[in-house]
């Protein structure tokens, strides 16, 4: 890894200066304006003698090797390992943060591990990983970075995986998203209301990346929500977000409802009970989603890939383990139907 000495913050992209001197950073819907030496609200981008910098680029806060099951991906490269790294700080303020002592966290406050992307590419390699996840906190905030490692690694014929809120500006997008092979994208609630209050921010934004990503790229998309009891956890309000997904998005879409437990600022919410999560994917696959999967619970049926022809099971998990897998590339070895995703390198 390089030396810590050696990483300076490094010249961001996505903003522009204002008449009054301040810094407008365009790279979220949050158009943080910032005063000489003032940090965004994600901590990391800051206002260093009138240039915008990052000081998330090269500093990851730690890597380690996950099953892709993990990220939760259940169509993109099943049962292959993948490399798992983020930064400090975040753009939303979850209350319910499961990663908070990353995500709430300064860079200097971080015990953080300098590299470069040559690095972090060396490392995938050596660790035998077919694609490298930017995820822990959001990489929308080390956008920069996330652009450099994943170009690098397109080169090298290594997959990157962005697990984000999706809380991005039409301005950055594109060229954020630009070398990605596939996403999961945190669809935290289906109300303006638990955006605002329990995430600091707002669902539009999220709606309109879901929509440019399937419609507008290639990037491979999949979705998880997590339910939290008595906040977005209603039959009408899942009823109401599954017929949104098959408006704009279809029903291909493979979306993810998992468990939530008490963490951060919701140590007095009990844990979601296995009978939500359930009746959440029985809403699901009634309203005519054809992929629907369960996370932070053990259920078999929850965890395997059905084919919606025949209705036979293809890929069988346990948790994030892949116990078999029967298709046949991308076809159903039964009645040949095409299952969506990326089953192949």
């Amino acid at each position: 890894m390089t030396d810590q000495s050696t990483i300076e913050p490094h010249p961001a992209r996505w903003w522009h200066q204002e008449q009054d001197g301040r810094l407008l950073c365009t790279l979220c819907p949050r158009y943080c304006r910032l005063r000489e030496g003032q940090a965004g609200f994600c901590f990391i981008r800051q206002n260093q003698e009138g240039r915008l910098v990052s000081y998330g680029y090269g500093r990851p806060t730690g890597f380690a090797v996950d099953p892709i099951e993990k990220k939760p991906l259940n169509h993109f490269l099943p049962g292959t390992s993948i490399l798992s790294f983020g930064t400090a700080g975040c753009n939303l303020g979850c209350k319910f943060c499961q990663n908070w002592t990353i995500s709430k966290a300064k860079i200097d406050d971080t015990n953080s591990l300098p590299a470069t992307p040559e690095d972090v590419v060396r490392l995938a390699e050596q660790e035998n990983c077919r694609s490298i996840a930017f995820t822990y906190n959001d990489p929308v905030i080390f956008g920069e970075y996330v652009i450099d490692v994943a170009r690098l690694a397109r080169a090298a014929g290594i997959r990157t995986v962005m697990v984000t809120a999706g809380y991005v500006t039409e301005e950055a997008r594109a060229e954020l998203f630009e070398h990605i092979d596939a996403a999961n994208v945190d669809l935290k609630a289906f109300t303006e209301e638990f955006y605002r209050k329990q995430t600091l921010a707002h669902l539009e934004p999220v709606k309109n990346t879901l929509i440019w990503l399937k419609r507008e790229t290639d990037v491979w998309l999949e979705i998880t929500t997590l339910l939290i009891p008595g906040l977005n956890d209603s039959a009408v309000e899942v009823g109401r977000e599954c017929d949104w997904i098959l408006e704009n998005l279809g029903e291909e879409i493979p979306i993810h409802f998992t468990a939530f437990h008490p963490d951060f600022r919701m140590r007095d919410i009990p844990r979601t009970p296995d009978e939500t999560i359930m009746r959440a994917r029985d809403i699901a696959l009634r309203r005519g989603l054809r992929f629907v999967y369960v996370g932070n619970m053990n259920d078999r049926d929850g965890a395997t890939t059905f084919c919606p022809g025949c209705g036979n099971a293809l890929i069988k998990r346990s948790w994030h383990s892949v116990l078999s897998n029967r298709l046949d590339g991308n076809h159903c070895p039964d009645c040949s139907r095409t299952i969506p995703g990326t089953f192949r390198s």
